[in-house]
């Protein structure tokens, strides 16, 4: 959490808007910040959000050598290559060639199997394992690669809401693995693949014309979304607030607050305290001189990164243990705890650590994930990751 004294449940939240054009300003903490608003002006031009944000689409050539990632050989990246282009000629969004391509990893380290004799399980065949015998096609069709891909979207395509499940529960309900867990660690190895074969696609969503970053209500390809649309406040670690492990996102009371990704929740408790420890009620508005982050929510999204997210106005809407998707509300922007006005203080965690030592900015790293923070205009596309019509 965010205290001067690195304790990881206590946290002091800074809040900075601009409520008039006289730029009057609410603060918490003490502290002040610049506003974070470069590249986020509500431009829905791509290139307003500056690297990493995905680039004019590109289609891919399977019969073009490509840069290898990792130990896959010429052969495999090629594999990769044909499952996104297929992906791309049926209009299937950038979200799920990452999840097809995390499935031939999983199945086939993205070989094309024909039968291993003793060694095959049942009759699988191809990148994605697919059986004959259970309808997925001839032994000959299934070791098509453009064929196996094409069934493999075909099935994924009708799930409602497939883009906003975590990867690993997506790739199970098409393939009924008896492994349900196991498409899950390939999931930034396949963003990574169809980063380098797609020019960016990894990190975008949209059309194949405009693999741009997502706007509010959007899901990237990488599977993040924005969790409130706000004005970006207080930022990371700034030097007038060094233990500010977080960006404060200004919204009005009762804002609808969304998981950023799809994920488990890890802790969803209220944490406020009084200047001397003793216990402080979530259910009011705190104030600076009030600690901890109120209620609050951390989720566990694939890759061990970790969201949390501050001063809901009352018990947040998930438990401990629930699985969520991207997008999906979990509680209410409020003011408990540690805070003078009404905000969510959002912070991104690595590697597990929901401590201060595992706080990264959120900002490059929303960025990256192609779901900027910021006041971005909503623009009309097709969700992704819904059912087919």
């Amino acid at each position: 959490m965010t205290t001067d004294s690195q304790e990881p449940r206590r946290i002091r939240i800074g809040l900075v808007i601009a409520l008039t054009a006289a730029l009057a300003l609410l603060c918490c903490g003490g502290g002040t910040a610049a506003f974070f608003l470069d590249g986020l002006n509500g431009s829905t031009n791509s290139q307003a959000f500056g690297a990493d944000c995905g680039k004019r689409g590109l289609v891919v050539d399977p019969n073009r050598t490509f840069e290898r990632v990792g130990s896959l050989g010429d052969a495999q990246m090629r594999n990769a290559a044909t499952i996104i282009a297929v992906g791309q000629k049926m209009q299937v969004p950038p979200r799920g060639w990452i999840i097809a391509v995390a499935t031939a990893l999983q199945e086939s380290n993205l070989n094309n199997l024909g039968d291993l004799g003793p060694r095959n399980d049942h009759d699988s065949l191809g990148l994605f394992q697919q059986r004959p015998s259970q309808g997925w096609g001839t032994p000959e069709e299934i070791m098509n690669p453009e064929y196996s891909s094409r069934k493999f979207y075909e099935k994924l395509i009708t799930l409602r809401d497939w883009g906003k499940m975590r990867l690993t529960d997506a790739a199970q309900m098409v393939q009924r693995s008896a492994y349900p867990d196991a498409y899950a660690k390939h999931e930034g190895k396949a963003a990574l693949i169809v980063d380098k074969l797609t020019d960016g696609a990894a990190r975008a969503a949209g059309s194949l014309v405009d693999l741009r970053c997502v706007f509010p209500g959007e899901i990237s390809a990488s599977g993040w979304t924005i969790p409130v649309r706000a004005l970006v406040g207080s930022g990371f670690r700034t030097a007038d607030r060094p233990n500010h492990f977080g960006v404060d996102l200004a919204v009005e009371k009762g804002t609808e607050v969304h998981a950023a990704s799809a994920g488990v929740v890890i802790t969803a408790q209220c944490n406020a305290h009084s200047a001397n420890g003793g216990p402080w009620s979530c259910n009011v508005d705190g104030s600076p001189a009030i600690g901890g982050c109120g209620w609050y929510v951390d989720i566990l999204h694939a890759g061990n990164v970790i969201t949390r997210y501050c001063h809901m106005v009352r018990k947040p809407d998930v438990t401990v243990g629930q699985t969520v998707t991207a997008g999906q509300r979990i509680g209410y922007s409020g003011s408990s705890g540690n805070s003078s006005g009404p905000h969510v203080h959002f912070e991104v965690h690595l590697n597990g650590d929901s401590s201060n030592n595992g706080a990264i900015n959120p900002l490059p790293f929303m960025q990256q994930m192609g779901a900027p923070l910021g006041l971005n205009e909503p623009v009309a596309t097709a969700p992704v990751g819904t059912a087919s019509p």
